[in-house]
């Protein structure tokens, strides 16, 4: 279905706003949602900072180990891109890929080739450029049920269909884990700020929401990646590289549009992050590792991020062991971001089984 929203308060210059989702309808009447798990209501928590650890010791049989990827691709590909951003040392369940700015060449058909000695397409929600790709290990859907996608974007970027900004989101039970994937892109420039904001909020009350399904039982995790397109505040383009070239691009972390916002209250309440060790992912000149030299030699920042939240933190617990960009890809001027994340059920709950997948 095809739903057409009237224009929210202070979301910024949109023309349109659109949200699809595929899956049972409810015949119960909608009413307006007032909390969501993006922000529950009487909590302010910002974004919890988390060191990764390097080590991972889960085994397949004792948890849930996820690895992340998150790029904004320019609209260019390569095959070779694609095997290096998803790693060689593929240790995980999930696979979860998050594209922004894709090409017209069939991406999906590339990644199950990269992908095909070990992993296999589980499901994926696309709209036009915006691609999110969930993938499993091969004989794997046994452990996999109610999945479902949704999509949001919004209107009004100029009229290029396919630099639309908006997000789409993909929501599984597996190994009795509750899931919701979301892949967005948000509003560029810097001083978009507060229509960024607007725009994380509606896609938090808008994909999966109780509004469009008030039988839904929470996400007990929920992963948020993509182009989120938050920037340095408050320094210039020459002091950020001076600190980056040094070394020292750690200084910067307090910058960050992202993690001041969520401090003001204003998103992504109570996720977790990994801390930003690596370089800023943006902006790149083409086919190299220098940063903007255009006229507008834009600011470095962090646009691409990976976080996640844990929806049942009494029976759950997470642990990161990556938070990387992968620097050694040239085509985009954006680097791509790689996270891995496991999760365990609590010792006093018994792990799901095969004959005992949650139900959505």
């Amino acid at each position: 279905m095809v739903i057409r929203t009237r224009k929210e308060k202070n979301m910024g210059n949109f023309n349109t706003t659109l949200v699809s989702c595929k899956g049972r309808r409810s015949k119960q009447k909608r009413k307006p949602v007032v909390g969501s798990f993006n922000n529950p209501i009487g909590t302010h928590e910002g974004i919890k900072t988390i060191e990764a650890d390097n080590l991972c010791n889960l085994s397949r049989d004792s948890g849930l180990c996820i690895c992340v990827v998150t790029w904004n691709m320019n609209g260019q590909v390569s095959y070779e891109d694609l095997v290096e951003m998803t790693g060689r040392n593929r240790r995980f369940d999930l696979l979860v890929v998050g594209l922004q700015e894709v090409p017209r060449d069939n991406v999906a058909r590339l990644l199950q080739d990269a992908l095909v000695e070990t992993h296999e397409l589980l499901g994926k929600a696309m709209m036009q450029s915006l691609q999110l790709y969930v993938f499993g290990p091969k004989n794997s859907d046994l452990f996999l049920k109610g999945k479902r996608s949704c999509q949001i974007f919004f209107g009004g970027f100029g009229g290029m269909m396919r630099r639309k900004k908006g997000a789409v989101g993909i929501r599984i039970s597996y190994k009795g884990f509750r899931m919701v994937f979301i892949n967005c892109h948000l509003s560029a420039h810097a001083g978009n700020v507060e229509e960024r904001n607007a725009e994380c909020r509606h896609i938090s009350h808008s994909l999966f929401s109780k509004y469009w399904n008030p039988y839904a039982r929470p996400p007990q995790i929920t992963i948020w990646l993509g182009d989120l397109n938050y920037r340095l505040q408050g320094i210039y383009t020459h002091p950020a590289r001076d600190l980056i070239q040094r070394n020292l691009h750690t200084l910067l972390r307090s910058k960050d549009q992202l993690l001041q916002e969520a401090e003001r209250g204003q998103i992504l309440n109570g996720y977790c992050e990994g801390t930003l060790t690596f370089k800023p992912t943006y902006k790149y000149n083409l086919g190299s590792s220098n940063y903007d030299t255009s006229y507008k030699v834009r600011v470095p920042s962090w646009t691409d991020r990976i976080l996640f939240k844990i929806g049942d933190p009494g029976n759950i617990t997470a642990s990161l062991h990556c938070y990387e960009s992968v620097d050694d890809i040239y085509s985009s001027d954006h680097k791509p971001v790689r996270a891995h994340i496991c999760f365990k059920v609590s010792k006093y709950q018994s792990h799901p089984t095969r004959n005992s997948i949650v139900d959505m």
